[in-house]
Order: C-alpha cells, then sequence, then structure tokens
C-alpha cells in the first residue's frame, strides 16, 4: 500500500484519477452496469473498464483518504494518503450523515488539497 510520497511516484496512476467519481457512482457504474443503458454515456462498456479514485473511511484513524482501482470484476486499495483531520469532519458534516456509518465522497476541498499534494 502506497503512502503520499509513493504515489506521487506513479504518475501513470495519477493522471487517471477519476476526482468526479464518488463511491455511490462507483456502486452504480461498476457493481449494478447491466443498468447502464438508463444513464445515457456514462457507464462501464466492457469488462475490464476501471476507474481510479478516492474515497473516505470515516473509521479509520488518523484520518486519510483511500485511493480505490475499481472494476466490474473487483476493486483494490492502493494508497492511503494522510490528510487534515478537520477537512475529513468538514466532509463527512456535509454530506449530511453522521460519522460512524460508512465510506464518504471527498468534498471539494479535500479535493484540491490532494491535487496539490500530489502535483496533480
Amino acid at each position: 500500500m502506497w503512502g503520499l510520497e509513493e504515489l506521487k511516484g506513479h504518475r501513470e496512476i495519477l493522471d487517471r484519477i477519476d476526482w468526479d467519481m464518488t463511491p455511490e457512482k462507483a456502486v452504480e457504474t461498476f457493481l449494478e452496469w447491466g443498468t447502464g443503458w438508463t444513464r445515457k454515456d456514462d457507464f462501464v462498456r466492457y469488462i475490464g473498464q476501471e476507474s481510479l479514485y478516492f474515497v473516505i473511511y470515516d473509521w479509520e484513524t488518523p484520518p486519510r483518504v483511500t485511493l480505490i482501482r475499481r472494476s466490474t470484476q473487483d476493486d483494490e486499495e492502493l494508497a492511503k494518503v494522510p490528510v487534515p483531520p478537520e477537512m475529513v469532519q468538514r466532509a463527512i458534516h456535509d454530506a449530511g450523515r453522521k460519522p460512524g456509518v460508512g465510506v464518504y465522497a471527498l468534498s471539494e476541498e479535500l479535493k484540491e488539497w490532494l491535487q496539490e499534494a500530489l502535483g496533480c
């Protein structure tokens, strides 16, 4: 599992991160892909297609974000990046949920912080 500095050394991965992917959209896109026709052009077109995106697991201490590689076949955690705790708490709060309930998407604030930290 990579950390921040190791991930920065993998430009081929950084260039493929989907900054707009959310945990909910990933499930819909990759686990319910037979229903893709209802989403117009936003669906999996072939087996082996994948997405790279970050999520927040609210149970992790210290607070960090996890880079996921997801396809129709499986998912893999590639990196865990420590992030400012207050940004994680704001992202969870802004999502309208209470801490302890699961997996969250990045806030715009966290996306910008990560993009700067990773040189994206």
